[in-house]
């Protein structure tokens, strides 16, 4: 599940430190927020499903019932998102359905074309330095994301991250990018 591997009797790790030993021992599930809460250098991550989670550490879990409270500390809405999901019942929204929502400082946004959207989803959704979702989105029905390979909005893995709307932070950038590029 994102970038973590979850071991037999509970046991959370990030998957890079698979089998490596003298890792800092959490037994308590409310530890993940706090070790989801920076990345290496000590910077905050605004994003917890950017593929930036610290390593050194695991965490050994007594019950089922503290897993899943690690798990939505370490990504937040990740187990109801898939539940909804498995179900039928995630309502997936277009990325220019939520564009055309914003106000304020942010209604600027509804200006970015379809072009603007591409560049803008691949620079800043991608798995390699953005975000670990999957992408079930498009830019509006019947337009398809262009820019990131086909695998990033095809759930795959064994728990795959859910991705049903822009986030916030994408809108921000949305802004960012449309201010810049409008004369």
């Amino acid at each position: 599940m994102g970038e973590l591997i979850i071991s037999e009797g509970y046991e959370l790790r990030h998957h890079l430190d698979a089998g490596r030993e003298g890792l800092t021992l959490y037994t308590a599930p409310g530890a993940a927020r706090e070790i989801a809460l920076y990345d290496e250098a000590g910077n905050y991550r605004p994003l917890k499903t950017a593929p930036t989670l610290r390593r050194g550490w695991r965490m050994g879990l007594g019950a089922i019932g503290d897993l899943q409270e690690a798990l939505e500390g370490f990504y937040p809405a990740m187990l109801a998102a898939r539940l909804a999901h498995q179900n039928g019942k995630l309502r997936v929204t277009p990325l220019r359905e939520t564009l055309n929502r914003q106000s304020g400082m942010y209604a600027i946004t509804k200006k970015m074309t379809d072009e603007q959207a591409n560049a803008t989803v691949c620079a800043f959704c991608n798995s390699t330095s953005g975000c670990l979702k999957t992408i079930l989105w498009q830019i509006a029905p019947g337009i398809p994301i262009t820019t990131l390979p086909p695998e990033k909005s095809a759930p795959h893995g064994d728990f795959p991250l859910l991705c049903a709307e822009g986030c916030n932070l994408l809108v921000a950038r949305a802004r960012e990018v449309v201010k810049q590029e409008t004369p």
